[in-house]
């Protein structure tokens, strides 16, 4: 099999694990609480990535971190998982699964705005046009498609969702910089992650042992979102001869989603979630082929 065909194929496994997790987040927050889900599914994250360790035969690289990575660590394991997934959990919570899952395809948007601050990149008007046209998406979902009449389908579900996004997009530029091998970098990470989240979890006296249900929807989420997903896209971008070859693909996750969402859920597709999130790839798709472009990731 050719390098580029593996590329793709791992890219389209990695595809459709992420465009099922927007489903098994709603699915699992019916039997475990966010705070339970976060918990359970950052541990199985964490074992998923020591296992991968152990077979790679990297423990070294953990062995060989210097204060300056573990405090690196510990910054990012805060943003991501614990604030991220903390946040975007509630959004689930709140919203239909469609709208929390479409507005969090915004984070490419937050990611240019955060950079201009962090990174003082300056911003063209080609960019300005892309993140005005994907903001507008992102309004029509909350919305509910009423754009004239502004009223919001839940207020805090929608700040929690667009919030997680600029969570992420504040993760995506630290790790930019963070050079160190990526499976070893994400368990230090989640290792970080899963102390401020078991903190938090025992602090507030929310921590139950969920059923078989909620077992398998935490196992499903820490394996597919935060875990062996993860492998399957480096793998796709290391056998792919661009970068671009792959990651154009990701654009069919959220109608994947979607349907996902219609069948397994039952939820009713609103057509003011199809039209928001064709203009948030519509905005994102201007911003990487007609700006310039000064992130890559």
């Amino acid at each position: 099999m050719q390098k580029q065909t593996k590329a793709y194929l791992f890219a389209l496994i990695a595809i459709f694990f992420w465009s099922t997790v927007g489903t098994a987040f709603k699915l699992s927050l019916e039997y475990v609480d966010f705070l339970n889900l976060l918990f359970y599914s950052c541990l199985t994250s964490l074992v998923i990535f020591a296992v991968i360790l152990t077979i790679q035969k990297k423990w070294l690289l953990i062995k060989k971190v210097s204060r300056r990575e573990i405090i690196v660590s510990a910054i990012n394991g805060l943003l991501n998982p614990f604030l991220y997934y903390y946040i975007l959990f509630q959004a689930y919570d709140i919203l239909l699964a469609q709208e929390a899952l479409t507005l969090n395809y915004l984070w490419p948007v937050a990611l240019v705005l955060l950079s201009i601050p962090i990174l003082k990149q300056k911003i063209g008007l080609i960019s300005i046009i892309a993140i005005t046209i994907s903001f507008f998406g992102s309004y029509i979902i909350a919305t509910g498609g009423d754009i004239f009449g502004m009223r919001f389908t839940s207020t805090k579900g929608v700040i929690l969702a667009l919030s997680s996004t600029i969570i992420w997009a504040l993760f995506w530029i630290l790790n930019i910089r963070d050079k160190r091998e990526e499976v070893s970098k994400m368990f230090l990470n989640f290792s970080f992650g899963f102390l401020y989240i078991t903190g938090l979890i025992l602090i507030s006296g929310k921590l139950v042992l969920p059923n078989i249900y909620g077992i398998v929807g935490v196992a499903y989420v820490g394996t597919f979102e935060m875990g062996i997903t993860f492998i399957f896209w480096l793998k796709a971008l290391n056998n792919s001869k661009t970068t671009a070859k792959v990651s154009n693909l990701i654009y069919i996750a959220p109608f994947i989603s979607l349907i996902f969402i219609n069948i397994i859920l039952g939820e009713s597709l609103k057509t003011s979630t199809f039209i928001g999130l064709i203009f948030i790839i519509a905005g994102i798709f201007t911003e990487q082929y007609f700006a310039k472009k000064t992130i890559t990731h």
